[in-house]
């Protein structure tokens, strides 16, 4: 149950505070077009590997992610689509993983506050490991934590 909580805490994170999933839309969208622009040049040229819009969606998959090509475009203009393609497709692959796993551990620090509540939510999950002086410890160090949010709140609203 905790293992699936945190994995759901996780993708929540990297969905709504990572460019993640805006990026993978973006590639997706690009991919299709590129792919459609691809098999329009090559889909009456003799000789090529291209027959259907599937292969071109293929061929941009193998063509971006660096997974090697078995059949290169025929045409000048799927050639030259292609180089695009291949450029624009890997820098959004691999920014995109680049400014996920970036953003995703620079957060913390960017906000501290969460850092700490994270913090106190994961010990709270090993209470139940705790004796009871250290649960007396705990809670003075709660009554104590409670009297200084108090005072930081007075201070605020004055």
């Amino acid at each position: 149950m905790k293992k699936s909580k945190r994995s759901a805490r996780f993708i929540k994170d990297i969905s709504v505070h990572t460019p993640f999933v805006e990026m993978l839309a973006l590639l997706i969208v690009l991919w299709l077009i590129f792919a459609a622009g691809l098999y329009l040049f090559e889909a009456n040229v003799s000789g090529s590997a291209i027959h259907s819009y599937g292969d071109a969606l293929y061929w941009g998959v193998a063509a971006f992610s660096t997974a090697g090509i078995a059949d290169a475009p025929i045409s000048g203009a799927a050639h030259i689509l292609g180089g695009i393609w291949i450029v624009i497709g890997s820098t959004l692959f691999f920014g995109t993983i680049v400014a996920t796993v970036t953003a995703y551990f620079m957060r913390p620090l960017q906000r501290p506050h969460r850092q700490i509540i994270d913090t106190i939510e994961y010990n709270l999950e090993q209470l139940t490991e705790l004796d009871i002086e250290e649960l007396d410890l705990l809670k003075d160090t709660v009554d104590a934590l409670i009297l200084h949010v108090e005072g930081i709140k007075r201070k605020q609203s004055i």
